[in-house]
């Protein structure tokens, strides 16, 4: 806080001159140093019309990638990949896709720590081995059943 003065409209007015420092050094309210903020070329960021310009146009190519994911998850192809890949072009401009990032990629990591864990890959490999056993006994009974013919092949028999 400002200890200068009790007034505060003064404190408003330290706190924003904090920020416009913060942003002239290149940096962030969210540390000093993390990387958050935009990558766009100096010259671009110098001029504000240019840069909300490129700012539109980061969004939309990100949009349409996005876009493009969400359409392959149900159809054919890489859908989240496609989907993590148009956020990675929003992280190159925007702060909140930067941190939605980070965080996906935090619990990626998480989770591959704890699939790499012994006591969870036991339990994995053993469901599996029974799931492949209840598939292979109700695979035996059809067989023994109707014969190695296709279901909808089957008449009554």
């Amino acid at each position: 806080m400002n200890t200068g003065s009790d007034e505060p409209g003064e404190v408003v007015v330290a706190a924003d001159k904090a920020r416009t420092d913060r942003q002239k050094a290149g940096q962030t309210g969210h540390g000093a140093g993390d990387g958050l903020g935009s990558r766009a070329p100096e010259f671009i960021k110098a001029r504000r019309l240019l840069h909300l310009s490129w700012q539109v146009g980061v969004f939309v190519v990100g949009l349409a990638v996005v876009v493009a994911g969400i359409v392959m998850l149900p159809l054919p192809g890489p859908g989240w990949v496609v989907i993590f890949g148009g956020m990675a072009i929003w992280a190159t401009e925007f702060v909140w896709a930067q941190l939605v990032l980070r965080w996906t990629k935090r619990k990626v990591t998480e989770a591959a720590q704890r699939a790499l864990d012994p006591r969870v890959r036991r339990r994995n490999i053993t469901l599996t081995v029974i799931g492949l056993v209840i598939v292979a006994g109700l695979a035996g009974i059809y067989v023994s059943k109707f014969g190695l013919v296709m279901p909808w092949k089957i008449k009554d028999q």
